[in-house]
């Protein structure tokens, strides 16, 4: 008999389907209130003026607007600084 299966039965092939994270909205672009502008694992993004944080760190529009980017330091509990990128919709 053999050892391992033959054709057909392999132990490979598992694999995740994509979850599409990323930038929605960029810069210039005009969001309409509850519209996904980034979904993301953790906050690389951090919600501004008119931008709300959902349970899964997904960030969205509150109210109608366009869409504007900036970065800001900002400093941790322990005075360690890291340049955060801030999402906010004028």
């Amino acid at each position: 008999m053999a050892k391992t299966k033959s054709a057909g039965a392999t132990r490979l092939g598992r694999d995740s389907q994509p979850k599409y994270l990323g930038v929605k909205l960029f810069e210039g672009q005009i969001a309409q209130p509850g519209q996904i502008l980034i979904r993301q694992r953790g906050t690389k993004f951090l919600p501004g003026k008119n931008v709300k944080r959902g349970g899964d760190d997904t960030l969205y529009a509150l109210k109608e607007g366009v869409v504007h980017f900036r970065t800001k330091r900002k400093r941790k509990f322990d005075h360690s600084q890291r340049i955060a990128k801030i999402v906010n919709i004028e």
